[in-house]
């Protein structure tokens, strides 16, 4: 049987085939239009997906939109109403769409796949809570979704059990965790949707003047985690921006202009509002347990994207173990929905061995043969150096012990926002210059945001405090304490980015400000390659752990083709690139004028 689940309309469109209740392939839209956040009707991923299964959308049996949109649309006529005359401009933008496309949408859904069979609509977070419980590892568990919003629902929690999740409570609209955090990442000057990481990223170089503030005026926290937030500084329900003036007024200012230049005060912003989720998300975990007495939580939704809370919640929450959907957003509403058809739907039994979970390491997307990419490179005349399999994890260890920044693409793309080691970037974590030079002169992004670490599983303990995998790079841990290294007085007395400026441990390119990193383990039944270059450059340079960031540019999505993967070597200041057995050096590389004029738009204060 084959179900196919999509996701659309709001953003990070995208598509999952499952068949009999594997999943066979889920990609998101971007990665193929090269659009970041791609909202469209997701063709290109559902095009994938179908090939991958070697079927039709006439073998189909199933296709499950993710969300009921007339319930959704009921919510945005509701709140336009209750606030009129206020957000009029907002509301003659929005509803044309509505009314000839969004609420039709079984039979544009029908008309783009000329499909004639069953469309089921979950609610939202149904299939947020499908994707979090059903490709886990447990046969029970609490669930825990917390996302801006769905239909109405915000937030949810409630109880998976064998082929069944059951919605016990949930928050509604508008007091939304995810839509005030979106709220700060709008004032602090970062792209609502998308800039959230950045003042995650942002947030420890800052203090939490601004935390009580929050909470008094802000929002009414309760002890179970559930809240109500204080509507009068809040512009989202009608209007077309975030905040208003009250909030402004509060806050001392307007909203950071997008790229200017980031101040003290926007650093202590983003430390008070994250230090305000992590209590929040602590509060409803606590909650969580206390209701439904399991051992075992999952996450989803957006907000289950914040690493440095869902390693609060590992460290100091009753649970004993916690499992994060990758792709937490809505693009992995679309996985949840399709394997919400298989076992709640049409009731198929499920059976996990509580260890190993069925999201085939989140590695879902496009495979290219090195047939494939040696036509590639063949017909556009690139030159390269084959290696044969065994050969890789050497040489590409010693070219990272060089300082070089190796751009690594290899197997099945990842379903979901992280690189996890075959779209990825490879540096030398030991390096105490290594995260400003691949900050500004291969991702074109901020100095200040920190880079993740790979380190080989069974030696992730040795240098992180962890007792856990953590294959999604979805937990933020500490570096292990010998392995810090000492302030200097006026070391510590730097605040700001000036704390930059400091090397902070042995492996200081992935170490944070605060001594923190969000860090992948990588598995060698997962991804065997990967796990193999990381040993090898343990067995020769005695350290299990390298750079590892996503395979872009800031402003573009994770490389897919390549084609994709080519251009972004040669538009940055990348050393090498290994693609499949085929490794190209930039120095034997001809820079086109077109990329050399790109690269001049991308240059960073």
């Amino acid at each position: 049987m084959n179900i196919l689940g999509i996701s659309f309309f709001y953003h990070d469109s995208a598509a999952c085939l499952v068949r009999d209740g594997k999943v066979i392939a889920a990609a998101q839209e971007e990665r193929f239009t090269r659009k970041k956040h791609d909202a469209d009707f997701p063709i290109n991923a559902i095009n994938y997906c179908l090939e991958e299964a070697g079927i039709g959308t006439k073998d189909l049996d199933f296709v499950v939109f993710y969300e009921k949109p007339f319930i959704k649309f009921e919510r945005i006529l509701e709140t336009y109403l209750s606030y009129a005359p206020i957000g009029i401009k907002s509301f003659i933008k929005a509803m044309p769409i509505w009314i000839k496309e969004k609420i039709w949408m079984k039979e544009l859904i029908r008309k783009e796949l000329n499909f004639e069979g069953k469309v089921i609509f979950p609610e939202h977070h149904e299939s947020h809570a499908a994707s979090a419980f059903f490709p886990s590892p447990f046969q029970e568990a609490a669930f825990l979704t917390i996302d801006g919003v769905g239909e109405w629902t915000t937030t949810s929690f409630g109880v998976g059990k064998d082929n069944k999740v059951d919605i016990l409570a949930e928050i509604h609209f508008p007091h939304s965790l995810g839509l005030l955090y979106s709220a700060f990442t709008y004032y602090t000057g970062f792209k609502v949707n998308s800039g959230e990481y950045k003042m995650m990223g942002l947030a420890p170089y800052g203090k939490p003047k601004y935390k009580d503030l929050i909470l008094s005026a802000l929002m009414n926290l309760k002890e179970d985690g559930s809240f109500k937030l204080n509507m009068d500084y809040f512009n989202y329900c009608a209007g077309l921006t975030m905040t208003n003036r009250r909030f402004e007024n509060l806050f001392g200012g307007p909203p950071r202009s997008p790229g200017s230049k980031l101040t003290q005060r926007d650093m202590d912003i983003a430390q008070s509002i994250q230090e305000v989720t992590e209590e929040v998300m602590l509060r409803m975990a606590q909650h969580v347990y206390q209701e439904t007495g399991k051992k075992n939580l999952c996450l989803a939704g957006g907000v289950a994207l914040n690493c440095v809370s869902n390693g609060r919640i590992l460290r100091e929450s009753p649970f004993e173990n916690v499992w994060i959907q990758p792709a937490a957003g809505d693009a992995g509403g679309a996985l949840g929905a399709a394997l919400f058809v298989w076992y709640q739907y049409l009731e198929n039994k499920r059976i996990s061995d509580g260890k190993k979970d069925f999201q085939q390491g989140s590695y879902l997307g496009p495979k290219f043969e090195n047939s494939y990419i040696k036509n590639y490179l063949e017909k556009n005349k690139i030159s390269y150096i084959l290696l044969k399999n065994e050969d890789i994890p050497e040489k590409i260890a010693d070219l990272i012990a060089n300082q070089k920044v190796i751009g690594w693409f290899q197997e099945r793309m990842e379903f979901g926002p992280r690189a996890l080691g075959n779209r990825s970037i490879l540096g030398d974590a030991r390096s105490s210059k290594m995260q400003e030079m691949m900050n500004l002169k291969i991702k074109f992004r901020e100095s200040f945001r920190p880079f993740a670490p790979s380190v080989i599983e069974e030696r992730a303990s040795d240098f992180f405090e962890i007792d856990r995998k953590s294959p999604y790079m979805l937990l933020v841990a500490p570096v292990k304490e010998e392995l810090r290294r000492k302030m200097t007085k006026e070391e510590q007395k730097l605040f700001g980015l000036d704390k930059l400026k400091t090397t902070r441990s042995s492996i200081p390119a992935v170490t944070h400000v605060d001594y923190s990193a969000r860090l992948q383990t990588v598995n060698k039944d997962d991804n065997p390659l990967y796990y193999q270059l990381i040993a090898k450059f343990d067995e020769k340079y005695a350290c299990p752990v390298i750079i590892n960031t996503s395979f872009n540019v800031r402003g573009e999505p994770i490389v897919c083709t390549p084609a994709d993967a080519y251009l972004c070597f040669m538009r940055t200041n990348m050393d090498c690139l290994i693609m499949g057995n085929f490794l190209i050096e930039k120095k034997e590389q001809k820079l086109l004028d077109k990329d050399v004029n790109w690269l001049k738009e991308f240059e960073l204060d």
